[in-house]
């Protein structure tokens, strides 16, 4: 069961939070220590351990879902408002400056290094944000599918599905290289093939 705190008290664990994943953008995993998380929150140890009281995989668990939450308000509102050709446009245009702007050093991957994926909550995490993001995205086609914009036979679980996908590889390809081309091509051909799939005027 999951522990409830007072508004104060959940005020408190979120600051705990944004401070570690601070800590990890700001000077990386390989020295995260728990005592600079203290510093920087100005918390004790016997308040992170109240919030987490299983300590450093724990919160490290929690600085997940708040860069997996990240991913997906990073990209809003275009997110959710996929309701015209222009709108994926700009949509796509600021996936790709969110992936500029992040350069390969990737938090949420960083985080994930450090836990080990099989466990439930981290598995848990990983397929909660892509669940999100691919409900997203087929809201928008099927939006532009009820517009006539897409094909009506079009399998539109199946195309946010390939669209997410080419999304991924793209990043992961920019993490290994620092080259973002891989992510444009993925989200221009992705998008184009949904316009080409409308019926002829």
């Amino acid at each position: 069961m999951a522990a409830t705190f007072t508004r104060k008290g959940s005020a408190t664990r979120q600051r705990i939070v944004e401070g570690a994943a601070a800590e990890i953008r700001e000077r990386g995993i390989a020295v995260f220590r728990l005592d600079d998380v203290l510093a920087r929150t100005k918390t004790s140890k016997s308040q992170l351990f109240h919030y987490f009281p299983q300590g450093k995989e724990e919160l490290l668990l929690a600085v997940a879902r708040f860069e997996a939450d990240k991913v997906l308000s990073d990209q809003q509102p275009m997110l959710s408002q996929l309701t015209s050709w222009p709108a994926f446009q700009a949509w796509r245009d600021r996936v790709v400056a969110r992936y500029l702007a992040q350069g390969q050093e990737c938090p949420l991957h960083m985080v994930f290094s450090q836990l080990d994926q099989r466990t439930p909550g981290a598995r848990a995490v990983q397929t909660e944000l892509m669940r999100r993001w691919q409900s997203e995205l087929t809201a928008g086609i099927r939006h532009m599918q009820r517009a006539g914009e897409v094909a009506a036979e079009l399998d539109v679980e199946r195309a946010a599905a390939a669209l997410l996908a080419g999304i991924q590889g793209g990043v992961l390809l920019m993490l290994m290289t620092g080259d973002i081309t891989h992510l444009e091509a993925a989200l221009d051909v992705a998008i184009d093939n949904l316009r080409a799939s409308a019926p002829a005027a």
